[in-house]
């Protein structure tokens, strides 16, 4: 493989988690996968102490997955 070959698939593959990032997770299925209730992760959201929301509409909200996977490493490093 050559040098331009190899640093166009690295730019690819950067393009590619970068929209990976960027999709969006209801908040209903984040709450799923997550385990907990909605009211729990409503608690959560309105205290400040949730991940950040995206705004889908005026009554659906959803989490970005960078922000969902920041949320959750921050929960890990806090309780170690």
């Amino acid at each position: 493989m050559t040098l331009i070959e190899a640093e166009r698939r690295r730019v690819q593959r950067s393009n590619e988690s970068t929209r990976e990032d960027m999709r969006v997770i209801r908040w209903k299925d984040w709450c799923e996968s997550k385990g907990i209730s909605r009211w729990a992760a409503n608690r959560l959201r309105k205290s400040g102490k949730g991940p950040r929301i995206v705004h889908l509409g005026p009554r659906m909200i959803g989490v970005t997955v960078r922000d969902d996977r920041e949320w959750t490493e921050a929960q890990i490093r806090e309780g170690a």
